[in-house]
């Protein structure tokens, strides 16, 4: 569950600071945003070299909230 929070929060920051609504010069921000990166990077970077690229729209973090959310399906399914 942590990891689908993680990529919620990546994603609406993404989009917060692409409007500027954010501001990374703002030292909470920033620390949060890099926080964030350095916490996902591996996984988007994984998804990424699976996919093609598709200009300014990144389908990773879908991509992996997809796979998260499989995840704990079959692992709820078999846990029982």
């Amino acid at each position: 569950n942590v990891i689908w929070f993680f990529i919620i929060a990546h994603f609406i920051m993404s989009w917060l600071i692409a409007f500027n609504v954010l501001n990374l010069y703002q030292p909470i921000v920033s620390q949060i945003w890099q926080g964030l990166n350095r916490i996902l990077d591996p996984i988007y970077g994984r998804i990424r070299q699976f996919i093609p690229n598709m200009g300014g729209l990144d389908l990773a973090p879908l991509i992996a909230l997809l796979m998260v959310t499989a995840l704990q399906r079959t692992l709820a399914y078999y846990g029982q």
